[in-house]
């Protein structure tokens, strides 16, 4: 699930990933919250600065959810500084990606993620 509010994400992120997988795309955490408690999905990619609305906030919400605990969680960010990624980190994200992306770095920190995710479902089986 991607969650950002600029128009053109989705499609970027749809070019990254190709027909790899399926994108589903959200402008508001509030979109993002039902969306997530109907149909969790396999990695959250979540812009930071949503317009009026901040990114980490459903970072924390998705941490403190014992049903998405376990949700990869990747921000996808123009924020760049250190302090900015450190922020991501303790509200929860698993990975932070500074803005502009290369699409093939992008779509390997998703597979990343996806794999580590599947190998803690095999420890905790």
């Amino acid at each position: 699930m991607l969650v950002d509010s600029e128009v053109l994400a989705y499609e970027k992120l749809q070019r990254v990933v190709g027909d790899q997988f399926t994108v589903q795309s959200v402008a508001s955490l509030r979109e993002a919250r039902q969306a997530l408690e109907a149909a969790p999905p396999d990695i959250l990619v979540l812009e930071v600065h949503l317009r009026s609305e901040d990114g980490l906030e459903l970072c924390r919400y998705v941490r403190a959810r014992s049903s998405l605990s376990y949700l990869p969680i990747l921000l996808l960010s123009s924020f760049s500084t250190l302090q900015d990624k450190v922020a991501g980190f303790d509200a929860g994200a698993d990975d932070y990606v500074v803005k502009p992306f290369d699409g093939l770095h992008l779509l390997a920190r998703i597979r990343l993620l996806l794999r580590i995710k599947r190998l803690e479902r095999r420890t905790h089986v």
